[in-house]
């Protein structure tokens, strides 16, 4: 398996699942217009992003958290910051987790991810982090692949919880 090391996002968020990377990989105007909607705000909890008031489809792109091409909330991300700055690749790595970062990540499915992702990834590896990640996120009704934080499968319309 070839792993792409800017998807390897320190918080466990993996960015090759990430609804951001996926429509400004297939270049889905729609969806970028949703998800612009849908983060535009800047009220924690809520789904919303902070300091997105003017959030438009242009700016939901991302290259992945570790590449240049960063989306707007991977810029201002305390959980980056705070993992490069004691010199580890994520937080599987530091005794201190959960933190205060955690604690205060502004996305509540988010969160959740990150609660569930890493221990596992403590657990057993990065490579296995990343294969159990991509092999997720697939409706198990059509086998549609979908992306971290759908409810909806977007071809079959079955409900879904995948995170």
């Amino acid at each position: 398996m070839k792993i792409n090391p800017d998807f390897i996002s320190p918080c466990g968020l993996y960015c090759g699942v990430c609804a951001i990377y996926i429509a400004h990989r297939d270049k889905n105007e729609k969806f970028k217009e949703r998800l612009a909607g849908l983060y535009k705000g800047g009220v924690p909890g809520k789904g919303t992003l902070p300091n997105s008031e003017d959030l438009s489809p242009r700016d939901i792109r991302c290259g992945g958290c570790l590449s240049d091409d960063l989306f707007m909330h991977c810029k201002q991300c305390a959980i980056r910051d705070c993992t490069q700055a004691k010199g580890y690749v994520g937080c599987h790595e530091c005794g201190d987790f959960p933190c205060e970062h955690i604690e205060n990540f502004p996305m509540t499915v988010g969160k959740k991810v990150i609660l569930r992702a890493i221990p596992c990834w403590r657990e057993v590896g990065t490579e296995k982090w990343i294969q159990d990640e991509e092999a997720r996120y697939f409706c198990p009704d059509c086998g549609n692949q979908v992306f971290r934080g759908v409810v909806i499968c977007n071809r079959c319309q079955t409900k879904l919880d995948l995170d």
